[in-house]
């Protein structure tokens, strides 16, 4: 009998040691302190952190069901702001993008990387969770392979598509997602081969397709359909 009651009050002070280090309520009901959380009949941990009366401060870690101690994203949370600094991360723990959010929205500017380097594979900038400004491309030698142009979460303004050494090898202009205005192809010396203009997505006018730097045909477009 002795032995067994000293074994349940063994058990219920560590539990209370336990309780008082993480997963702990303010007087309003609120998270408060260290907070560990697992997944549902799971020992893997979902997320870890701290709260201040409801609110995450600091460093929160993520992780997946698979993903073991490794975190999937880590996230810094300020006391004074509702401005999120996050970074996510492949099993490896190599980062796959890093930027700001405010709540579940991508804010300001935002890097991605290519797989399992540290080299920069995109940057892109966001306006309340939406794509606003340029998004740029990189080739893993660093060398610029593609700009656009966004505003609010549309392509808006030049497109435009380089090869390897540099050399713009397309031209596209869009007008709210669609494309509008002139295009132009050239090849991987720089001599322009095609250009025309789009209407609403849609190949529009007269285009011109050139060979050796020398105009080879011209092209209407809408196709005109012969009457019978």
């Amino acid at each position: 009998m002795r032995s067994t009651f000293l074994c349940y009050v063994l058990a219920f002070t560590c539990c209370s040691i336990f309780g008082q280090e993480f997963n702990n309520f303010d007087t309003e009901g609120k998270r408060h302190g260290k907070w560990k959380k697992r997944f549902e009949n799971s020992d893997q941990i979902r997320y870890e952190g701290t709260f201040d009366h409801g609110k995450e401060i600091g460093e929160f870690k993520f992780y997946r069901p698979s993903s073991g101690n490794t975190p999937t994203a880590v996230k810094i949370f300020s006391k004074d702001s509702d401005t999120i600094t996050a970074k996510f991360f492949t099993k490896k723990g190599k980062v796959i993008s890093q930027g700001k959010m405010v709540k579940k929205n991508r804010v300001g500017s935002w890097t991605y990387y290519h797989k399992g380097s540290d080299k920069i594979m995109m940057t892109e900038a966001y306006k309340d969770g939406k794509l606003h400004g340029p998004q740029l491309t990189y080739f893993e030698n660093g060398q610029l392979t593609e700009k656009t142009l966004f505003a609010d979460g549309k392509r808006q303004g030049k497109r435009i598509m380089y090869s390897e050494k540099g050399v713009v090898l397309k031209e596209f202009t869009y007008e709210n997602d669609q494309l509008h205005g002139i295009t132009k192809y050239f090849d991987t010396s720089g001599k322009l081969i095609i250009e025309g203009n789009y209407k609403r997505d849609r190949k529009n006018g007269i285009w011109k397709y050139y060979e050796n730097g020398k105009l080879k045909e011209e092209k209407l477009f809408p196709v005109q359909k012969r009457g019978f």
